[in-house]
């Protein structure tokens, strides 16, 4: 079973606005954890580093 964890930077008041990750068997999984049967997607490791990077940086471009 895969496990999903959500940032502790995500935690808000209202914790509306987060996204939950996983390590799935070669990829990173990405999911809103407000549905999680939703729709999610799964980046190769390379290029989940540069994405969570950019959004650390605050560049909203990546």
């Amino acid at each position: 079973m895969t496990e999903w964890r959500k940032s502790s930077r995500s935690a808000t008041s209202d914790n509306t606005n987060c996204v939950e990750v996983a390590q799935l068997s070669r990829n990173i999984g990405v999911r809103d954890s407000k549905d999680p049967d939703g729709p999610r997607f799964a980046l190769a490791p390379v290029a989940a580093r540069e994405l969570f990077d950019a959004i650390r940086a605050g560049r909203s471009e990546a």
